[in-house]
């Protein structure tokens, strides 16, 4: 360098930084980069403030011109960076931008500096900026430019992950880059989309790039895909978690901890797909397809197609959010479309929106999550395939969580459809499988009580998947949550419910393990080779373009790996905690000094110069002094490797010499059969040699003695994976035929245990096989052939590609070499085993199985479940191809979905696609092997149900698949399925004859016979099928396993079947063991069932629909003859002296409990139920009965019926006995074809119900649920007579079977598929309204069923069902339209149209107009009740009114069910297992137990029930006993609901409310219950309406409602003198210990404050009729509660309280005001219970003086004894004539008032009840005499009133309800303008007061009369009492006068006139009043 250059760069360094940088000498500029790197690398702390100088500095000197200066540039920006933190990522941007400006173009080393500081920007947290760089460099025109660009964004995401450098942008670059012109270019973008595969997974690459990818960079990138495997792992961290990771070692290094080993693994971060793609608007588009037109259309095809555009705009991967509640309502209406098409549509809709908006769609998606849910009950695959997806989607999408549904689940699982709770449940196990742990913690409280009771379902898919829910919660969280629910559950439960967890729990182990072993070794090589390779480029991650140190990294640090790795997951049998030791098998060098000095001691140094020797003979002589020495040696192990290095070193494997050559060789067999452990590296290091030798014909035979000698030493497939590569590559064709030869003897000598199959087909193949040499062909052909030997025909599968020629060549060596498998027994063995080699075989057979599960695609299952038949099928082809490229060996992993998805198109409609899939199963089967019994998930029952199709074609395809089955799994895996098969109806005839060939084909193959012996019971009970093929082909079966096992163990396995079963069995099978200490009947029946018969096989012709009418028909007992039969049953004439009936042993209850029915819907018996009824039918009928019955010639078995018909009047009680089993009898009857024997059992069935009816019989639960559906089913036969008699025997059985009851199965027979039956049972239901009425049991509820049948389009049932509704029309009249429901315009025309006709029918017939007959029948009812009705001939029948009472009860109760009787009114002839009659009924209540006291209660309901009828004679028993029943079930309600709350059902609690309501309808059992034990009742039942804890009970809405009714009804019904004395005790505080429990939010005061609100309110309803129950209670104990109540709060009390308006004692004030208001001074007669005389005065007297003053003032009353008395005693007792004085003007008084209200037409009834009501007080008293002046007419209107009020009471009705006729004038001549007062008449003799004169007394009566007749208007309409006072809610104003509620007289000058104005206003008032006082309690 010159001086002034030296001169120059001494004074630039005085400049500032930026100008040295910025100098216009570029040597200035490159030496101060220099000086500046320098100085970034001295400093040490990263907040220098020297650092925020230099950033700004980069910008432009990596810009600079000069390509050195730019290098020097870089260092110093990388040395910056290396200095810096993350706050240095400001200046990130601009530098970046220059850098891709100026540096991408330059130098190789610029470039690479350029990337280097692009990834430190990455590592400084700028990440971002580095991206929108790139962005810029990728659209750099220059080629050259933009692969450095792709390179470093692979090495960013390779080194930082994407958890650092976000995939979305560079996922945006990469579709422009896949079509630039470069090559490079191209080949780099495949090697980043690789990377990227390998971070964020295939599937989500592929769906964002492949539809944006020529076809062509398609196919390249799949390829490539292939070869992409292992989990990629971030081997660099960002600079703030590099200082973090200091940090805590630093911190761990102090505390001694230690750090070299991580505890926890860096997971990989999962890339959500969805992150990755930019949102789409939807709305637009859709708002221009017309969509809301569409979903209005009419036409369903309109509407679909609407939908589906909504569903294809919606699949997009990310839907930009948007108002989408509009949709989601018409979605949510389009989901119940009546098109299922349209349904399923918008069902798909919902889920790509869920999909496409995610947490957007949360508020939509709990709008429709219930109707979703609902629709799980639809049947259609299709659907439930669309609404399984579509909530799975809402789930997985984050619309809601679990817990936010916990409601909608709730109502969902208690659905009434099977279908929905099982659905429902499965989905919940979906959504908790997929939920985090964190959430199931948080559900699981809320699901685990749902799920247990959901175990108790009567259904087992809803019992399975609450199971699974089970498991899954356990699964994730443990069995903690779990362990208190399973205390609950039976054994049985527990144990299914721990084995499946104990499943899922070794699943979890199994598959967790083995992918952490793989994946940390895929890993670790990763890793290696990533460190020698730091620099990779994009494209080396294509195939073949790998940098040779990434290779050989791979090689040396990946092979040793992954052999560990293997070697782990194969399962070592080693137990040692240590890791086994790795071998290194490559030979490393050295150098033959250091051999022959390491080897001097053991090999003399002349025979080592020897062996270098030039002449041969020298050599020769060596070698052999060599060989002895060596096989005089005793520890060769030591020494091995060195000799073998000498031997290959000298002579070397260059000797010409041949026997120089075979000495060596026999040196080298020597050593390797001699030492213990024969490295493999020796062997590395003589193969090539060796394999040379074995070529040369000379030297052959020592050769291949040697190759086998390494085999014995180190295991063949290590020696043959070595050999393949030498000879794959070795130019001399004669060392690949002779190798291939030895291998052939290799391969005989050692099996092939030890071999890597898939290599050694595939060496075959590529190699031997595709050889030009005809000697090479020919060794590979005896080489596979070898392979046949030990394989079979499976390798057949690997060589389908391979030329014809040579397979027939194949062919030919096959058959030289059959088939021995697991019998050929290896001639060698090796001496250690090759852990390397002898895991990887493929299978117990040695071939390969090929892991398919990559290839198994969410796609293609998708696809498999598709709506377009032909995807499903291409999907199927598609599995079928994936098996074939497998070569038909694959591995089970991924299959299990598979299979998943396969079971469902085993129920596809198109047959075709069936039998495609059967055909695909058993491929798999085969496939698989012996492991597809755990993957398949026993979808072998689904393929054995195909079994049942009618095509034969499809039944040899299902063998088929059995075929294949059978040969992976043995047949004994198959034999639980097969037995369900076998007892399936469903299965056919054809399908059952077809399993049995099948069976006894394959039964002899079993490795254990005895496996087969469970197949022997479904077999014997085919013995008995009706098809006569199936009887043939079970037998034959049967045969078989007889012939293997032997008769011993079969008749021991059969010896537990049915008598009668055995008795076939051993006939047919010649069984001699199982004929021992048989009943000669049974032998009978065995001798004449083996008779054959013409027509017994004439009749056994069977085809498709077999399965049909005739199942019940005993078919196995056709061969019985008519002659034989007469022969056997002539020869028991003794028999005939037995009793017809046997019910010694008879167990009626256990026989019912036994045969499970489906109640309502007939099902055709089967099998099994068959086998028992003849078992019952031998034991309980005589022998002859029995043989004539159970025949096959329907004339023996009418003979049969007419010895019953004879035995049937003296018989009543056997018959009654042993009905369950005559009545299954006819139901067989019924089932069977021949018309003669059924007229027969029609004929005898109505003697038999008369038998029954006369017995007082009704029939139970099970004989009706045996009985009554087959009746109904079959009462649409096709033959009139059989018709006609069916439906007499079904109106007659409303003599043995309530009619309520009998409902339920006539309306299921609305819904039979056979017309003629649905005509029969809407005839039917209208002989039922016409004779029994409407109201009788709900037969209105089963008019909107009647009514739906006017649509049908046949004409007789539209005809029949207009019929039956113009016959309700009839009894009900206009009211129908009510009942009928929701019917189209057209209907309702047809109907008005029929219901015109039947009015006028009925107008010609002069049966009245259409609802009179009912509304007469109300009318009397209402007015004067039940007995008036009765005498006027309007009352329905008794059964009616006992229906009316019963339904009554319930309504009230507050249940709707239709079948509720059955829960709530128990049948009327209880089991006999429960109570007998009333009183054991009531001793069982006694008891307290609420469980057991259902039972009486049941009886005591029905007892109730039957009092209710007005002329049973049960009431009288029943009042006796009415106080203690009411006494027992009082104590009941509190430990009833304290049961409910600790757990149990509320069962108990309905009961105890049901029954007290059925007691308190009934008045006078009401009455009878004494005061005592009313006083509990009504606490008990006030406490539990108050307690909180009710609502949350199970139903605990109905239970308070039924609280609330009850307590309503007890206060109507209850004796009114009890009600008023116990509540008035209740108003003071209650006692702390009745309350149920201590509530601690609130004090005792306040409860007692609530419960005192509670009583007032029920004094309040007590008070507001005494106007009308007046003369019903006894005053004087209602005044003495008063007193007592009074007294005990004291005068001081009292005041205190009234200032603080104390409720209680307002009401206490208000029922006395009211009765001195209604009785006036008459009050002070009631006073005998009250001590008047006491000193102090009571309290009472003062205030019944104040009300008396007051009302006199507001002269609402007229006193009849002075008002200023103040000593009570002068006027009550000390009187000188208390008896003329006060009573008769007291009398006088009551008279005057009660005639004057029966003068008035208003009020007439309840004078007739007050002067009844005197007379019955007053004997003696002639109140005729006081009418002497009273018309004629009146006198008789009063005379017959008071005859017919006297009828009434005695029958306990009331008379406000009760019209009479207007009266007459009270006065013979009225006056033409007005008539006098009954209060001043004469005749009365009453004086008005001398106050007052008479205008003004007059005047007042009329007022206070037209007031009352305004209050009775008013109050009328709300209660039917008439006149009653009103008292304000709030306790501020009476309505009458101006008196407040506690007594005290507000001041009021005077009364002003009432016009209209006013009174309709008072009206008004005492409306709303009333209104607001009649809220429930």
């Amino acid at each position: 360098m010159s001086t002034e250059d030296e001169k120059l760069l001494k004074e630039a360094k005085k400049l500032p930084w930026d100008e040295r940088l910025q100098h216009k000498n570029w040597k200035v500029r490159n030496d101060a980069n220099i000086d500046l790197a320098a100085l970034c690398d001295s400093i040490t702390d990263p907040k220098d403030a020297r650092l925020r100088e230099f950033g700004p500095l980069f910008k432009k000197t990596v810009a600079d011109s000069n390509a050195p200066v730019q290098e020097k540039a870089l260092d110093a920006l990388l040395a910056f960076q290396r200095a810096a933190d993350a706050d240095a990522s400001r200046y990130a941007k601009e530098v970046c931008d220059a850098i891709v400006a100026k540096c991408l173009t330059g130098r190789p080393k610029t470039v690479e500096k350029a990337q280097a500081a692009f990834l430190l920007w990455v590592e400084l947290e700028a990440a971002e900026v580095f991206l929108e760089s790139m962005e810029k460099a990728v659209k750099n025109k220059v080629a050259k430019a933009v692969v450095p660009a792709i390179d470093v964004m692979f090495q960013a995401i390779s080194e930082f992950g994407t958890k650092v450098v976000p995939p979305k942008k560079i996922l945006k670059m990469l579709p422009e880059l896949f079509d630039h012109p470069d090559q490079n270019v191209r080949a780099s973008s495949k090697g980043l989309t690789l990377e990227l595969c390998r971070w964020i997974g295939k599937e989500p690459v592929k769906s964002i790039l492949f539809e944006k990818m020529r076809d062509t960079m398609k196919k390249e990138l799949e390829a490539e895909l292939a070869n992409v495997s292992g989990i990629a792992k971030p081997t660099r961290k960002i600079r703030s978690e590099q200082e973090k990771e200091l940090e805590e070692e630093a911190v761990a290094e102090t505390t001694g901890a230690n750090t070299s080993e991580e505890a926890v693994a860096d997971v990989p971060m999962e890339i959500d797909e969805y992150d990755l793609v930019d949102p789409v608007d939807i709305l637009t588009p859709l708002e221009k397809s017309g969509f809301w037109d569409g979903v209005k259309a009419t036409k369903w095809s309109e509407r679909r197609d609407a939908v589906a555009e909504l569903t294809k705009l919606a699949s997009a991967k990310k839907i930009a959010p948007g108002d989408f509640h509009e949709i989601c309502r018409t979605l949510k209406k389009l989901i119940t479309d009546v098109n299922l098409a349209v349904a399923v549509e918008a069902t798909q809709a919902i889920g790509n929106l869920a999909r496409g908006l995610r947490a957007h769609f949360s508020g939509n998606a709990r709008m429709l999550l219930p109707v979703l849910l609902e629709k799980l009950k639809e049947k259609k695959p299709t659907m439930t395939e669309a609404l399984s997806q579509t909530l799975q989607a809402l789930h997985k999408s984050g619309c809601f969580t679990l817990i936010d549904v916990i409601e909608d689940v709730r109502v969902a699982v208690k659905n009434k459809v099977p279908l929905v709770r099982s659905l429902t449940l499965t989905w919940v196990a979906f959504c908790i499988e997929t939920s985090n742990k964190a959430t199931v913690l948080k559900l699981h409280k809320e699901y685990v009580p749902i799920c247990m009771e959901c175990l108790n379902d009567g259904t087992p898919e809803v019992r399975d998947a609450s199971f699974s829910v089970l498991t899954a919660i356990a699964k994730m969280v443990g069995m903690k949550p779990l362990e208190r629910s399973l205390e609950k559950l039976d054994d049985v439960r527990k144990k299914k419910l721990s084995d499946m967890i104990g499943s899922a729990s070794e699943t979890i182990l199994s598959s967790g393990t083995a992918p952490i072993t793989t994946s940390g070794a895929a890993t670790s090589a990763r890793g290696a080779a990533d460190s020698l390779s730091m620099k990779r480029s994009a494209a080396s991650m294509l195939s073949g373009k790998k940098p040779v140190q990434a290779a050989a990294a791979t090689k040396k640090s990946g092979t040793s790996k992954s052999t560990a790795a293997k070697k782990t997951d194969g399962g070592s049998q080693s137990k040692t905690s240590a890791a086994p030791e790795i071998e290194d098998v490559e030979p490393t060098e050295m150098s033959l000094e250091e051999i022959e000095e390491r080897i001097s001691s053991i090999v003399k140094a002349e025979t080592i110069s020897q062996l270098k020797s030039t002449v041969w003979k020298e050599r020769l002589e060596a070698i052999g002094m060599l060989k002895q020495e060596v096989e005089s040696l005793t520890e060769l192990d030591k020494s091995a490797e060195l000799l073998i290095r000498l031997l290959c070193a000298v002579p070397g494997w260059s000797e010409k010499n041949v026997q120089v050559q075979q000495q060596v060789i026999e040196v080298i067999t020597h050593i390797a059969s001699t030492v213990n452990k024969f490295p493999k590296r020796c062997v590395v290091l003589c193969l090539l040699g060796i394999s040379e030798r074995v070529a040369d014909i000379k030297t052959r035979a020592h050769a291949m003695k040697c190759l086998t000698a390494f085999c014995e030493a180190v295991g063949p497939g290590f020696v043959f994976d070595r050999l393949y590569k030498i000879m794959k590559e070795h130019k001399n064709p004669k060392v690949l035929s002779e190798g291939i030869l030895w291998m052939v003897s290799a391969v005989e000598d050692f099996g092939i245990s030890n071999l890597k199959l898939k290599d050694m087909i595939d060496f075959c193949k590529d190699i031997g096989l595709q050889s030009s040499a005809a000697a090479t062909r020919n060794a590979t052909i005896k080489l596979i052939g070898m392979l046949h030997k030990f394989v079979g025909p499976d390798i057949k599968g690997f060589l389908s590609d391979v030329k014809p020629a040579l397979l027939s060549a194949l062919d030919a060596e096959y058959e030289k070499n059959p088939f021995e498998g697991a019998t050929v027994a290896p001639k060698r063995t090796v001496r250690v085993m090759d852990t390397s080699s002898s895991t990887s075989a493929g299978s117990s057979d040695g071939l390969p199985r090929e892991d398919i599960s990559a290839k198994i695609t969410p796609t293609l299952l998708k696809n498999l479940g598709s709506p377009d038949w032909k995807v499903r099928l291409e999907s199927i082809d598609a599995v079928n191809k994936i098996m074939e490229e497998a070569h038909k060996r694959i591995q089970p992993t991924g299959t299990v979905e598979l299979f998943t998805a396969l079971r469902g198109r085993l129920y596809d409609s198109n047959k075709n696609l069936v039998m495609a899939t059967l055909s695909t199963i058993g491929g798999l089967a085969y496939a698989m092997g012996p492991s597809v019994e755990k993957s398949s998930k026993g979808i072998l029952a689904d393929v054995l149900k195909c079994l049942g199709d009618n095509k034969k074609h499809m039944r040899e395809c299902t063998l088929t698949a059995l075929d294949s089955w059978v040969a992976a799994a043995q047949l004994d895996k198959m034999v639980p399925y097969i037995i369900v098969t076998l007892g399936d109806q469903k299965t056919g005839s054809e399908g059952r004859k077809d399993l049995f060939d099948w069976l006894s084909k394959h039964v002899s193959k079993m490795g254990d016979p005895s496996e087969a012996l469970p197949l022997l019971k479904p077999s014997a009970s085919s013995l008995m099928d009706k098809s006569s093929e199936v009887r043939k082909a079970a037998e034959s079966f049967m045969n078989e396993i007889l012939k293997i096992c032997g008769q011993e163990v079969v008749g021991r396995n059969l010896k537990d079947l049915p008598s009668p079963t055995l008795a076939i069995v051993a006939e047919r099978l010649k069984l001699t063991t199982v004929h021992e200490g048989f009943s000669e009947s049974v032998k009978m029946v065995t001798t004449s069932m083996s008779l054959p018969s013409k027509a017994g096989l004439k009749n056994s012709k069977h085809g498709a629909n077999d399965r049909g009418s005739n199942v019940g028909k005993p078919v196995s007992l056709r061969g019985l003859p008519a002659r034989a039969s007469v022969t056997m049953v002539s020869t028991q004439d003794h028999v005939q002296s037995q009793a017809l009936f046997n019910i010694k042993d008879s167990n009626k209850e256990e026989r019912e409990r036994r045969v499970l029915v489906r109640k309502f819907k007939f099902e055709e018996p089967r099998r099994e139920q068959i086998d028992e009824l003849k078992i019952d039918l031998f034991k309980h009928f005589r022998e002859d009965v029995s043989l004539r019955l159970w025949n096959s010639d329907f004339k023996r078995q009418i003979d049969g019926i007419e010895l019953l018909q004879k035995a049937l009047p003296s018989s009543g009680k056997e018959v009654i006995e042993l009905l369950d089993i005559l009545l299954r009898w006819f139901v067989l009857r019924f089932c069977e074809s021949n018309t003669t024997c059924l007229l027969k059992v029609l004929d005898f069935l109505p003697e038999l119900f008369d038998v029954l009816k006369d017995q007082s019989y009704m029939l139970t639960e099970a004989e009706a649920a045996i009985f009554l559906p087959c009746l109904i089913e079959k009462s649409g036969h096709n033959i009139e007579k059989v018709r006609e008699k069916m439906g007499e025997l079904i109106k007659q059985m409303v003599n043995i079977y309530s009619l309520p009851k009998l409902l339920p199965y006539t309306l299921e027979g609305l819904r039979s598929k056979n017309n003629r039956t649905r005509i029969e049972c809407v005839d039917i239901i209208g002989y039922f309204i016409d004779h029994h009425g409407t109201e009788v049991g709900g037969l209105m509820k089963n008019l909107p069923s009647v009514a739906a049948l006017t649509a049908e389009r046949d004409g007789e049932i539209r005809k029949a069902a207009l019929n039956t509704l113009a016959t309700a029309y009839k009894n009900l009249g206009d009211d129908v339209w009510r009942y009928v429901g929701k019917l189209s315009d057209a209907q309702r025309s047809m109907l008005d149209d029929r219901f015109k006709w039947k009015a006028r029918e009925m107008d010609k017939r002069r049966e009245g107009r259409p609802g009179d007959a009912r509304a007469a029948l109300r009318r009397s009812v209402r007015e004067n009740g039940s007995d008036v009705a009765e005498q006027s001939g309007e009352m329905l029948s008794r059964s009616v009114a006992g229906s009316m009472i019963s339904r009554c009860s319930r309504d009230n109760f507050g249940y709707a069910d239709a079948h509720m009787d059955r829960h709530m009114v128990p049948r009327q002839m209880p089991a006999a297992t429960g109570p007998a009659d009333w009183h054991e009924a009531l001793e069982i209540v006694a008891l307290g137990l609420p469980e057991q006291s259902v039972e009486g209660m049941k009886v005591i309901c029905h007892e109730l029930t039957q009092a209710a009828d007005p002329e049973s004679t049960v009431l009288e028993d029943l009042i006796k006993e009415a106080d203690r029943l009411v006494s027992c079930l009082a104590v009941m309600v509190p430990k009833t609901f304290n049961f409910s709350l600790s757990g149990a059902s509320s069962r108990s609690c309905k009961y105890v409310l049901n029954t007290l309501m059925q007691t308190f309808q009934i008045k006078r059992l009401a009455h009878a219950v004494k005061e005592g034990t009313l006083d509990n009742l009504i606490t008990e039942l006030l406490l539990w309406l108050l307690d909180e804890r009710v609502p949350l009970m199970d139903d605990g809405s109905q239970l308070l409602k039924a609280l609330n009714v009850l307590m309503l009804k007890i206060l109507d019904n209850a004796e009114r003198t009890s009600s008023f004395v116990v509540l008035i005790n209740l108003l003071r505080p209650l006692d702390p210990s009745r309350w149920p429990s201590p509530t601690p939010t609130e004090s005792l005061a306040v409860k007692n404050q609530k419960f005192s609100d509670l009583v007032v309110k029920c004094l309040i309803k007590l008070t507001k009729v005494l106007q009308s129950t007046i003369y019903e209670v006894d005053l004087d104990r209602i005044l003495q509660s008063i007193h007592i109540y009074l007294q005990e709060l004291g005068m001081e009390e009292i005041r205190r309280r009234a200032g603080a308006d104390d409720k209680p004692l307002r009401m206490v004030k208000t029922v006395l005001h009211e009765l001195v208001k209604l009785r006036g001074t008459a009050i002070k007669g009631h006073l005998s219970m009250v001590p008047i005389d006491a000193e102090p005065q009571p309290i009472i007297l003062a205030y019944i003086d104040l009300n008396l003053q007051t009302l006199a003032a507001a002269r609402m009353l007229t006193p009849s004894g002075p008002m200023g008395q103040t000593h009570w005693g002068d006027a009550a007792s000390n009187s000188p004539n208390p008896s003329t004085h006060s009573v008769d003007a007291q009398l006088k008084q009551e008279l005057a008032a009660v005639f004057k209200k029966i003068g008035d037409k208003q009020t007439c009834t309840i004078g007739l009840y007050e002067l009844y009501r005197i007379t019955q007080l007053y004997p003696k008293v002639d109140i005729f005499a006081q009418l002497q002046n009273a018309s004629e007419a009146f006198r008789t209107y009063i005379r017959d009133g008071l005859a017919q009020v006297e009828k009434n009471a005695a029958a306990g009705r009331m008379p406000s309800s009760l019209p009479l006729s207007t009266p007459p004038p009270i006065a013979a001549i009225p006056s033409p303008k007005f008539a006098p007062s009954p209060v001043h008449t004469k005749s009365i003799g009453s004086k008005p007061d001398s106050n007052e004169d008479d205008a003004s007394a007059g005047t007042l009566d009329a007022l206070r009369e037209r007031m009352k007749s305004i209050q009775a208007a008013a109050v009328g309409h709300f209660d039917g009492a008439q006149a009653r006072p009103l008292a304000s809610m709030n306790g501020s104003n009476m309505l009458h006068g101006g008196t407040r509620m506690d007594g005290e007289p507000q001041q009021q000058s005077n009364i002003p006139p009432m016009d209209e104005r006013a009174l309709s206003g008072l009206q008004a008032r005492m409306e709303r009043l009333k209104s607001g006082s009649m809220e429930p309690l």
